[in-house]
């Protein structure tokens, strides 16, 4: 039974500001997209990825992940929910047999191997929706409409979502055939279907590339150190093996 990943990049990157979609932007001489891409196949458990590409864009996508034959390349939609939607409509054709389906932002170019494997591990056991998170370690304030603060959140209880999201394909399907709207979280429309969603510790290196100073600090520490998708690179504490 083969796993999927789908990776919607149809994103134009606005708070990025580097003129073109995001996930083609270049860390390094190689693009986020083709970072996330060969990570997801190099973890040894995703043995298909299709992207979910700007649909002026599909050509240019297709030549960027040209080297990587189990990468596929769907036209997206305006927003990510209907990215996500197409992807994974294009799985009946790309892996019929799957029956575990990864979601990934491209922008998280560096999320290291061991990360991949262990949520596809957490679905193959049995769980339904699986998701990578960090404690959350900044103070968190509830504030009015008025900007004044409310309360102190008590944040033991909180925890930061990275991706990729895990799912028995199913499940995901039955979510996304709900969803009515925009989403942001793949996990949020299992949640609305009644489905439970299970957790695995995620990792400092799954940062999201959203600003510029998200790329600086990819151009400056993780990409010139080499911290990349591949196992054995980096430990579950973060530090270079």
């Amino acid at each position: 039974m083969s796993v999927v990943a789908l990776v919607p990049a149809a994103g134009r990157g606005v708070r990025l500001g580097a003129g073109m979609p995001k996930a083609l932007v270049p860390v390094n001489g190689e693009s986020l997209l083709l970072r996330a891409v060969r990570g997801l196949l190099a973890s040894g458990r995703v043995h298909h990825v299709v992207v979910a590409a700007p649909a002026d864009q599909v050509e240019v996508v297709a030549a960027e992940l040209a080297a990587l034959p189990s990468a596929h390349v769907v036209p997206g939609g305006a927003e990510r929910t209907d990215s996500v939607r197409r992807a994974l409509e294009a799985v009946e054709r790309v892996a019929p047999d799957a029956r575990v389906v990864l979601v990934h932002d491209a922008a998280r170019a560096f999320t290291p191997a061991s990360m991949i494997r262990d949520v596809v591990a957490a679905v193959e056991r049995g769980a339904p929706a699986v998701i990578p998170v960090l404690p959350v370690t900044d103070t968190i304030k509830q504030v009015d409409e008025a900007g004044d603060v409310v309360s102190t959140v008590d944040r033991s209880r909180l925890r930061a979502v990275q991706t990729p999201q895990g799912f028995a394909i199913d499940v995901l399907r039955e979510a996304y055939a709900a969803a009515g709207d925009v989403a942001t979280d793949d996990a949020g429309l299992v949640e609305r279907v009644g489905g439970k969603v299970h957790t695995v510790d995620g990792h400092p290196h799954a940062l999201k590339i959203t600003t510029a100073f998200d790329l600086a600090i990819a151009e400056s520490v993780l990409a010139v150190v080499g911290v990349t998708s591949d196992a054995g690179v980096a430990n579950d504490t973060g530090e270079l093996e």
